[in-house]
């Protein structure tokens, strides 16, 4: 039991230290902190205009479609980095294989593009 003590130790009073710091960041910030909301302050923002209906109502899927679509096109430019770097060491095998992943989704693009899931009425 003491042997244990000792061997975690060090954890405890970080742990401590860390409660202690983050207790005392929280209770300064609603101190010191400006309790009193005006209007412009509540007011919606990022978006551009008001809410005009239920937080629950349907969205379109479109959002959610250009989304997944910025992940994988995102995730493309990923992979295309230590592609370029280390290009001279993989050869002609890793450069079709790029080749053979970028039309893949090049070719998902453009079925979703044909099927008019990016068009916006």
């Amino acid at each position: 039991m003491h042997t244990l003590l000792t061997d975690y130790f060090p954890i405890l009073v970080f742990i401590v230290i860390a409660a202690g710091v983050s207790g005392a960041m929280l209770g300064g910030s609603l101190l010191a902190g400006w309790q009193k909301p005006y209007p412009e302050k509540v007011s919606a923002y990022e978006c551009g205009f008001e809410a005009f209906d239920d937080a629950r109502r349907r969205f379109d899927v479109r959002f959610y479609l250009v989304s997944i679509l910025f992940i994988i096109f995102d995730l493309e430019v990923a992979f295309l980095f230590p592609w370029a770097i280390s290009l001279g060491h993989i050869g002609m095998f890793g450069f079709l294989s790029m080749l053979a992943f970028l039309g893949v989704l090049t070719v998902g693009f453009v079925y979703e593009w044909c099927k008019g899931a990016l068009d916006w009425e």
